[in-house]
């Protein structure tokens, strides 16, 4: 009996300490996730007025947070972006384009870091207009470092990309991309005020149609660059930003371009700027293996004889008249009959033949090459003495 009373009574208290701190430890997570909740959407409202003011203003039909407890979600359905002041020319009319959704995740220990995911189609259209252009792909993924502050970091990537144009029921592809990616981030190492920006844009199948005929067959690409001249980094629309870099000496240093079509293979290196004009000039270093194969990809003797149209023409060598060009080869053949035709069957033997008369023999991924530097000089690109294309101005 006195044993009995002896016995020390067991103590309760401990059995509920444990519930006790995994409550409370469930409430201190549940306070975090929807502080940083709260960081995250004001991220993506920062996100927003950036693109606003840049001349893209995204909105959304529904918005919703979600992802407790280990994630982070702002969930954009019947999203659309409206594009605007993106054009060197003013009468450009504005475009808006819709999607279903646009999905942004954050992580729950980095709220600077977003993550968004696009869902496919897209279509655009401008005011109150039927749409004129689709896009389609099967991944489509962006990433942004550093907001709501400047960003340090921007990628991109596209899978299965296609873009056509939309004419009622008729559709036109103009672009497709089996693998598009584009990164960018800003060097650490000069000063705030004239920090550089490295771009990377890497392309796999990819071709662009009612722009060059070389340019419709697929091709791969791997462009890196860097770009200098940057005087600040306020949210700005394109022209304006491609303007204040044409005031400021802006330069575009092209440590390596490579491209590859088939058997063409070519790689650059220079340094590219703006004209007054907001069109390129500068010069590349180009070495290529396999120019032969270009000429007959321009389509110069079906062109021929069938006389030259001045819209063909325009395509594959601007500025020169194609009235010129059919009065000679009619002059040959009323000479000497039998001599235009033969002009005009060797014409890409004969171009190719001057265009390897350009530069210098190079070796080139153990191929023979020809280096030879490839200028712009106002927009128009110049190979040598011939003038091969004309690109538009930026702003």
């Amino acid at each position: 009996m006195s044993e009995m009373l002896l016995t020390p009574r067991r103590r309760l208290w401990p059995v509920f300490v444990l519930p006790i701190v995994l409550l409370a430890a469930a409430a201190a997570w549940s306070g975090f996730w929807f502080y940083t909740a709260g960081r995250l959407d004001q991220s993506v409202d920062a996100w927003r007025a950036r693109e606003a003011a840049s001349g893209r203003a995204y909105d959304c039909g529904s918005r919703s947070v979600a992802g407790f407890p280990f994630r982070l979600e702002v969930r954009c359905k019947d999203a659309s972006v409206a594009l605007t002041s993106q054009a060197a020319s003013p009468q450009q009319t504005p475009m808006i384009a819709k999607l279903g959704e646009i999905l942004v995740v954050g992580q729950i220990y980095d709220p600077r870091l977003l993550i968004a995911e696009f869902a496919a189609p897209a279509v655009l259209a401008g005011p109150g207009q039927p749409p004129s252009l689709a896009v389609s792909w099967s991944v489509a993924r962006a990433s942004v470092v550093g907001l709501p502050g400047v960003p340090q970091r921007a990628s991109i990537v596209f899978d299965d990309a296609a873009v056509d144009r939309l004419a009622g029921s008729a559709q036109t592809p103009l672009g497709r991309a089996r693998h598009a990616e584009l990164h960018g981030r800003l060097l650490d190492a000069m000063p705030p005020a004239s920090r550089q920006l490295e771009a990377v844009l890497q392309l796999a199948g990819a071709s662009l149609h009612d722009l060059h005929p070389l340019l419709a067959e697929p091709f791969d690409a791997d462009v890196r660059a860097v770009l200098s001249g940057l005087q600040d980094f306020s949210p700005k629309p394109w022209p304006q930003r491609f303007r204040e870099l044409q005031a400021a000496g802006g330069k575009v240093e092209i440590s390596r371009a490579r491209i590859q079509q088939g058997e063409l293979v070519a790689v650059a290196t220079g340094t590219l700027g703006l004209s007054p004009n907001g069109r390129l000039d500068g010069e590349l270093q180009m070495t290529v293996a396999g120019i032969d194969k270009v000429v007959p990809a321009l389509g110069i003797d079906k062109m021929l004889e069938q006389g030259v149209p001045q819209a063909t023409l325009d395509r594959v060598a601007p500025g020169v008249r194609a009235k010129d060009v059919n009065s000679v080869l009619g002059a040959l053949d009323r000479a000497i009959p039998g001599l235009g035709k033969a002009v005009r069957q060797n014409a890409n033997a004969g171009v190719a033949v001057g265009i390897n008369a350009l530069g210098k023999d190079a070796v080139l991924e153990g191929r023979p090459a020809r280096a030879f530097p490839l200028r712009f000089v106002d927009g128009a690109v110049f190979i040598g003495p011939l003038q091969v294309a004309q690109i538009p101005p930026l702003f």
